[in-house]
């Protein structure tokens, strides 16, 4: 729970010397509540069985959806899978209702998605037929689907829609509006060329079978698909989509994709993407303006380490960390390769920031699928959240200090993009070592403050609620597209509050194969309000709004000319 800033009865107060900084991991305080909250009962499954397939290693994710749109973020849990001929098939997809009072309870069968057995890896939220609720995508081994929602059922669409793809290895996918006609596009990663007919016998220490990494295979490219705007010809009139990958300047690509994020570096309105694959130069898609996209990774440094190299990329994300206004981006690496740290210099260029950010050297040990950044502590700036795990589980064995089980990273922003791990201190749940693959957050209790989704490759997810016990006021902004698409998605979002600019993005995709809240959340600390409050709609609109109270959620309807308060009924009355 947050609390709102009050008087404190005219007593005393010690006052620090001004030189003494102030400590980032006091008030930060995370709870496990998986059991009680009920996910307890779920389990991934590799489908392990002793020759160590690939795709047993990689995990999947999860994330937060409203799909019965009550206002209460529901949990999508993806299962992983079995192979045939090798135990009972699991199931691929488990849907959690939050019932707004802390607790969960499993409504997968009653949503029409029991009984699934694809062997699946990623969710990528959104409205993408725009008719006000929740639909998903889901990447597996083979075809993907497409879960379009009526009335909080959902019906695998993907093959009428154009977007079920060829039965190939896929990853992290993201909604976005390519080309702000206010219809969502989709982007696809794709991995290896991998099958159980073209398994490779990988060795550690040239003698025990161990999971192989992917330069062993040939890459997949990734595919985007337009939306055609179309009322479709499939159940409930759902729009479809057209393959423009190569049209679109997607093609020719390495593939190896684990991770997607969407920036505007150049501040042109239009949507840009950042790729991380996985030992293969990361890309930066800058798209053109009208729905077609150069491939710059290279030219902009952002590609390769500071010795040239590719890297293991998996999670990523990008915001703005600093006073400097321009984005960041963040890449999650494998163990011995430092997290990734790039901020966009104004003209094209990345410059590499992982030493100076102070990120680099904690991370260098630990291997990092999924990363996002949220505002964790309120103070109005965002923050580095990792999720750890290794590959191999003998890798204690061969190399010293390195764990299989890891522990996260909770990196908090100084306030001008350097950070502190504050896991160490804070302790808890933020200590314990697991096998960490897919992340999120969300706000799922409604009480103002971010919490934390994780998913274990073959064991349980977990839930660890936000107990910040520090002073500080919040504001959080929900977009409702009419001329955009319905979730507001590729607009930026700034607010302003004394001499601080807070600016976030609304989006999905970034950290790996997961799917986190679309409401951005400011913090404030001990401002009351924002003073100013701007929407930077993808079709090009802007709308402004004045004094704005804290501690509320508020529903902006493009071209209302209001804002809708909502009030955030987790959140302590007391503290108000």
């Amino acid at each position: 729970m947050i609390a709102g800033l009050g008087c404190n009865g005219g007593e005393p107060q010690q006052v620090a010397p001004q030189d003494a900084a102030p400590d980032p991991a006091a008030g930060l305080a995370f709870t496990d509540v998986t059991a009680e909250a009920g996910l307890g009962d779920f389990r991934h499954v590799t489908g392990a069985f002793g020759e160590k397939w690939m795709p047993e290693s990689v995990g999947s994710g999860g994330g937060f959806i409203d799909y019965d749109g009550d206002g209460w973020l529901d949990v999508l849990l993806v299962g992983g899978g079995t192979w045939p001929g090798r135990g009972e098939a699991a199931q691929a997809l488990r849907l959690y209702r939050n019932n707004g009072d802390g607790t969960f309870t499993e409504t997968t069968r009653e949503a029409g998605l029991a009984g699934l057995t694809d062997y699946g890896f990623g969710i990528s939220v959104a409205d993408y037929d725009n008719d006000g609720d929740a639909d998903f995508y889901f990447t597996t081994l083979a075809e993907n689907k497409l879960f379009r929602n009526e009335n909080g059922v959902f019906t695998d669409v993907a093959a009428a829609a154009g977007v079920a793809g060829e039965a190939v290895w896929s990853t992290s996918a993201l909604f976005f509006d390519a080309d702000a006609d206010g219809h969502l596009d989709l982007y696809v990663g794709s991995y290896v060329d991998w099958s159980p007919e073209k398994d490779v016998e990988c060795l550690l220490e040239g003698a025990t079978r161990s999971y192989c990494t992917p330069d062993i295979y040939e890459g997949v490219p990734s595919r985007f698909y337009r939306n055609n705007g179309d009322p479709g010809s499939g159940p409930g009139q759902a729009p479809t989509f057209s393959d423009q990958s190569e049209a679109a300047g997607f093609l020719p690509a390495s593939g190896k994709t684990l991770g997607v994020a969407e920036l505007d570096f150049n501040r042109d309105g239009y949507p840009d993407l950042i790729v991380a694959n996985d030992t293969q130069p990361d890309a930066l898609y800058e798209n053109k303006g009208d729905g077609t996209f150069t491939e710059r990774g290279e030219l902009s440094g952002m590609a390769f380490d500071e010795n040239g190299r590719a890297r293991a990329g998996m999670g990523i994300d990008v915001g703005v960390v600093d006073e400097t206004g321009q984005e960041t981006m963040f890449v999650g690496n494998f163990s011995k390769e430092m997290i990734g740290v790039y901020r966009h210099m104004n003209n094209g260029i990345f410059v590499d920031r992982a030493a100076i950010s102070q990120i680099g050297r904690p991370s260098l040990l630990t291997l990092t699928f999924s990363l996002f950044l949220f505002d964790v502590d309120l103070d109005g700036d965002l923050d580095l959240f990792a999720a750890n795990g290794h590959l191999q589980p003998e890798i204690e064995q061969l190399q010293e200090g390195i764990g299989y089980r890891e522990p996260p990273h909770l990196f908090i922003n100084r306030g001008d993009g350097t950070f502190e791990d504050v896991s160490p201190a804070i302790g808890g749940v933020l200590t314990q070592p697991i096998v960490a693959r897919g992340a999120a957050y969300a706000d799922y209790d409604r009480d103002g403050d971010l919490d934390v989704l994780i998913t274990e490759n073959g064991g349980p997810a977990h839930l660890w609620r936000n107990d910040l016990q520090r002073d500080a006021h919040a504001l959080r902004v929900r977009l409702e597209g009419r001329q955009s698409n319905r979730d507001g998605l590729s607009s930026r979002v700034v607010a302003i509050a004394g001499e601080r600019r807070m600016e976030r993005r609304i989006r999905s995709g970034s950290s790996y194969l997961s799917s986190s809240e679309k409401t951005a959340t400011f913090g404030l600390g001990a401002a009351s309000q924002v003073d100013s409050l701007l929407i930077y709609w993808p079709g090009g609109a802007v709308e402004r709004f004045a004094n704005v109270a804290a501690d509320q959620e508020v529903l902006v309807v493009e071209g209302a000319g209001a804002l809708e308060a909502e009030a955030m009924p987790g959140r302590d009355s007391e503290a108000l």
